[in-house]
């Protein structure tokens, strides 16, 4: 059984310090694989799909067929299906809210400037199939590039032994995937990346995955957009005494069952619901399916800190950054001002963080590892670029010629001011 580490908050740094995002032997080998996927296209796509994942593929079989799609539907229940069609409509809901084009001003001298916002051609949406069929993910990719108005969305997910869990199958063709293909891991990526004779080359990249595909997002960012750089699930919960204990050991038992990388930590200043908490945990996790998991994820990156107060909890979960936070407190608005970094915030005791895993609507795909100090969640605005749009009137133009005229000649820019002065001239 499972015995839960409780820290204080003058000896929990080796708890929350965040672990290394690179690992040089497996960025080693994505970046062979990276190259050879771009060289040699469905060839090394093929070969690494085969040895990766026992699943031979040639061009007629890479991409999921309509044969497939109804077999999946056939083998999915209606009460799935119904949940997750509301699911689908609940998040597509969501992240469609707005209008799309950015705002613009003309002021009384004829200048307009604004931007306007355009989708991605293409977007690549990956899709983990490991330990658990994420069919949710799917949702969570494809809907937000639906939102934006991406033309061509397509959905990479590894095959186990040549067939794709049918729940995710479904949930693609519900969600309007254009196409599925049977491809996992860095050569995915690299496949979307550079295009391959039957994978098509997209814009943006996005989707969680494991340390091969975040890296190999990593080895190909620039020549293509991505999300994010996401690695092991982690849930952050502050808690006072006024939290359920059982509530709150389930909810750190949500992330942990998802990794043995996961981290599933809670912060509170109540020494007796620390210790009640401990005692729950060990309990609800020797009842789990997947207890080994969830054990190995608690001993690595699990543990309960006793702060002096609520705002050095807020100070700890700003240095944390975490992916899910729960703020399960007498009063959880009150906390919420002080969060400045953490991908979703989980207000209240009867919000938790699968809530927004499967139904809510805000997306599921978050930064990880600290980094939602700079990425933010999955959301609209990946697939979408702002282009700047400016027009001059004569008026305008006459008015601010000098300036940049002067500006353009002061770095030696000639034809810069040139193309200015003409028009002064003409006036």
């Amino acid at each position: 059984m499972i015995a839960m580490k409780i820290y204080t908050s003058e000896n929990c740094e080796k708890l929350i310090a965040q672990s290394a995002a690179e690992d040089e032997e497996a960025a080693a080998v994505v970046r062979a694989i990276v190259k050879d996927v771009r060289e040699n296209g469905d060839k090394a796509l093929f070969a690494y799909e085969e040895k990766f994942d026992a699943t031979p593929l040639t061009a007629d079989t890479v991409r999921v067929s309509e044969a497939e799609f109804e077999a999946a539907y056939r083998e999915v229940s209606s009460e799935l299906l119904r949940s997750l069609r509301r699911a689908k409509d609940r998040i597509l809901e969501y992240h469609s809210r707005g209008g799309t084009e950015g705002l613009s001003e003309t002021d009384a001298e004829g200048r307009m400037t604004g931007y306007v916002l355009r989708p991605v051609d293409r977007a690549g949406i990956y899709v983990p199939g490991g330990t658990a069929p994420l069919f949710s993910s799917v949702c969570m990719g494809i809907l937000p590039a639906r939102a934006a108005g991406v033309k061509h969305i397509y959905m990479a997910t590894p095959a186990r032994n040549g067939k794709i869990n049918s729940a995710t199958l479904v949930a693609a063709k519900e969600c309007g995937a254009e196409a599925v293909f049977k491809t996992g891991g860095a050569q995915a990526v690299a496949a979307f990346a550079y295009g391959t004779e039957s994978v098509p080359a997209v814009d943006v990249i996005a989707g969680p995955g494991n340390i091969y595909v975040t890296l190999a997002k990593k080895e190909v960012y620039g020549r293509v957009g991505i999300d994010m750089l996401a690695g092991p699930s982690e849930i952050l919960i502050i808690a006072d005494g006024s939290a359920d204990a059982e509530y709150v050991a389930a909810d750190m038992l949500s992330q942990a069952e998802h990794d043995k990388r996961s981290r599933s930590i809670v912060l509170t200043d109540d020494g007796e619901f620390a210790a009640r908490l401990a005692t729950e945990v060990a309990k609800q996790c020797a009842l789990l399916p997947r207890r080994e998991i969830a054990e190995a994820s608690l001993e690595h990156g699990g543990g309960i800190v006793l702060v002096k107060d609520l705002s050095e909890a807020a100070e700890i979960a700003n240095r944390i950054a975490p992916e899910h936070l729960e703020i399960y407190t007498a009063d959880p608005e009150a906390l919420l001002p002080s969060i400045r970094n953490a991908g979703a915030v989980f207000l209240g005791g009867y919000t938790p963080e699968p809530v927004g895993d499967y139904f809510a609507g805000p997306d599921h795909i978050l930064p990880t590892g600290g980094t939602a100090r700079f990425f933010e969640v999955l959301n609209r605005d990946t697939f979408l670029r702002k282009m700047s749009v400016i027009r001059y009137s004569p008026a305008a133009l006459k008015a601010d010629g000098a300036d940049i005229v002067r500006l353009a000649e002061s770095e030696g820019l000639h034809a810069h001011a040139n193309a200015v002065l003409l028009r002064l001239k003409k006036g």
